[in-house]
């Protein structure tokens, strides 16, 4: 039976940073959404939209996305346990009826990728093609927005990535692809787009472009992998999480990273937005030190 708003796109994550940024640009295409969150209270108010509970692992998922074509997955929260919680989640789509998944992936996605979590999510796509359901896959770079959050209070930029370079994306980019995927699913069937910057940039050439965007100047040093695991230990949280944040930067140093596609121009219409123009619009209380 289908629910009564009689949507046909659930967006997952509409209280976050990109599955809020592709619930609005849905509004503002006009497109009736219902939008599957933790906390609906915390939910958008955005017209011809509906938020309902739905969390990943819930026995209840499969009412929540009743009546759904196309769904927008954004991966869950990082956890030992979210490969397990996103393979749930796709098979309750799947006995919902959902016909198409839009996953958010992450560049390079492989079962042997340095990035740890990276392989999270080369293991949740094979499971979303093993569920017989339809797939679009938008793999990732690094989040343009996030480096100034890299910097120290001393603003030095500190992880073993060596020379390597990123293509660092822009949020309000992959925004921009996924709505354009999800208002005409059929057409993206079976594909996997690689979502980047337009150019892949050395840490140090991060750090230039945020020492001119903000004023300050910052540098990065290249640790070993060593200094790197010694300096994160004092943090006081689980060896997986640990792994996960150097691995960010030995997949920087391993080349993994490295390469600009022009799938996302081509979905959205324009070039990629560089990382200097992402930095003018980053709140400065989003910036450390």
């Amino acid at each position: 039976m289908t629910r009564p708003d009689n949507a046909k796109i659930a967006i997952t994550g509409a209280t976050g940073r990109i599955g809020g940024r592709i619930a609005r640009r849905m509004a503002a295409a006009g497109a009736i959404q219902r939008m599957t969150v933790r906390h609906p209270d915390r939910a958008p108010q955005l017209p011809g939209a509906t938020a309902v509970r739905c969390a990943y692992g819930d026995r209840d998922t499969p009412s929540a996305l009743e009546g759904i074509e196309v769904l927008f997955m954004v991966s869950a929260s990082e956890s030992p346990d979210r490969l397990s919680r996103h393979e749930a989640f796709v098979d309750a789509a799947a006995e919902a009826g959902v016909r198409h998944v839009v996953y958010l992936s992450f560049f390079g996605a492989a079962p042997d990728a340095v990035f740890t979590l990276a392989r999270d999510h080369w293991a949740t796509e094979q499971h979303i093609r093993d569920s017989g359901l339809s797939f679009t896959f938008l793999r990732d770079n690094f989040y343009a927005d996030f480096m100034p959050a890299l910097v120290g209070e001393d603003g030095v930029i500190r992880g073993p990535a060596g020379n390597g370079r990123a293509a660092v994306v822009a949020q309000d980019d992959i925004a921009d692809a996924a709505t354009a995927v999800l208002l005409n699913a059929a057409k993206h069937a079976g594909r996997t787009y690689d979502m980047t910057g337009p150019q892949s940039l050395s840490m140090t050439g991060i750090s230039g472009i945020l020492s001119a965007a903000t004023g300050r100047t910052i540098t990065y040093h290249p640790e070993t992998v060593e200094e790197a695991y010694r300096s994160r230990a004092s943090y006081g949280v689980p060896n997986w999480q640990v792994d996960a944040w150097v691995s960010t930067y030995t997949a920087i140093a391993a080349g993994q990273l490295d390469g600009v596609s022009d799938d996302l121009p081509r979905l959205i219409g324009r070039a990629a937005t560089p990382l200097a123009d992402v930095i003018r619009v980053v709140p400065p209380n989003a910036q450390k030190g």
